[in-house]
């Protein structure tokens, strides 16, 4: 894919770095709760909403010219973000932080399969050979750590169909970025996708408010840490280099979720984790050092 110009104050891809750094912390912090994981996420993705908010400047709304199909594919991504949060944060009370990350890394596939019949983009062959390994890193972490006990089952199915979701709010998100704002894009998606969660809290009888400081203080910090400096990072990042590399970027994700819970939550690192983890960086080297070059001779060819 063709990276688009537009005005970011980092390179891409240091961007990219920072935001998967920010969205690996999240399952620890959800790993480290009791709060019902669904008004984790609603407050996560409300607060988000509401801190950005004053970012939108008022010009940028009465600008917005989206048709019907546009509208519906809005409220489509804030649906699919909602849905994604639901599952996701779900599965890691059902298994470990490694299991339920591994199988968040076949995102980019997805992707990358939805951007051929979506927006009819090819992959080189080398970037396919990229991919393809980290993906092995991947299944490698996987064969020694994925439970097989019925509840480990259930939270790998939940971390499966969230993975899904968030693909396709990917592919929705990179259609939608070239006809509006990253700021407006992501306060409405993020309100509507805690909106999903909200109407999901109380079908199931979740107190709204009876939380202890901790608990919204940990609601404030999964918004600022893990959402702003993570998912909006990836929001701005889809108009420049595209959902597909986009998710590349998130296979790493794994690699260092399992770092922090052996930091913070005493999970081991086993040998299959390790080499594992290695390929998968090696993998994404290879693929963000190519995309790099062809990002920079991009920008020099623009001036």
């Amino acid at each position: 894919m063709k990276e688009r110009k537009t005005s970011l104050l980092l390179h891409p891809y240091v961007l990219l770095f920072i935001a998967i750094l920010a969205v690996s912390v999240s399952s620890i912090m959800i790993k480290s709760s009791d709060t019902p994981t669904a008004i984790a996420g609603m407050y996560r993705l409300y607060i988000s909403a509401f801190i950005m908010l004053p970012f939108v400047s008022w010009k940028t709304i009465r600008s917005l010219r989206l048709n019907g199909k546009e509208w519906a594919a809005l409220f489509l991504a804030g649906l699919l973000l909602g849905l994604h949060f639901l599952f996701w944060m779900e599965s890691l009370v059902y298994t470990s932080v490694a299991s339920s990350m591994v199988i968040l890394a076949l995102q980019p596939l997805f992707v990358l399969i939805g951007s051929y019949f979506v927006f009819r983009e090819r992959a080189g062959i080398l970037s396919v050979l990229c991919l393809v390994t980290a993906l092995l890193g991947s299944i490698i972490i996987a064969w020694g750590d994925i439970g097989v006990s019925r509840e480990a089952l259930i939270g790998d199915g939940l971390s499966l169909i969230g993975t899904i979701f968030i693909s396709a709010y990917m592919l929705v998100g990179q259609k939608l970025s070239k006809r509006i704002d990253a700021n407006l894009y992501s306060v409405v998606v993020f309100f509507f996708g805690g909106s999903v969660l909200l109407v999901y809290s109380i079908l199931r009888g979740f107190s709204l408010s009876n939380y202890a400081s901790s608990d919204w203080l940990y609601f404030v910090l999964l918004a600022i840490i893990p959402t702003i400096f993570g998912q909006y990072i990836f929001n701005r990042l889809l108009k420049t280099i595209g959902a597909t590399t986009v998710s590349v970027g998130i296979i790493g994700e794994p690699v260092l979720a399992i770092i922090l819970a052996y930091l913070f939550l005493g999970e081991t690192i086993t040998t299959f984790q390790s080499i594992g983890g290695l390929i998968t960086l090696l993998g994404m080297l290879m693929y963000f050092w190519r995309k790099s070059i062809q990002y920079s001779a991009s920008k020099r060819l623009s001036y």
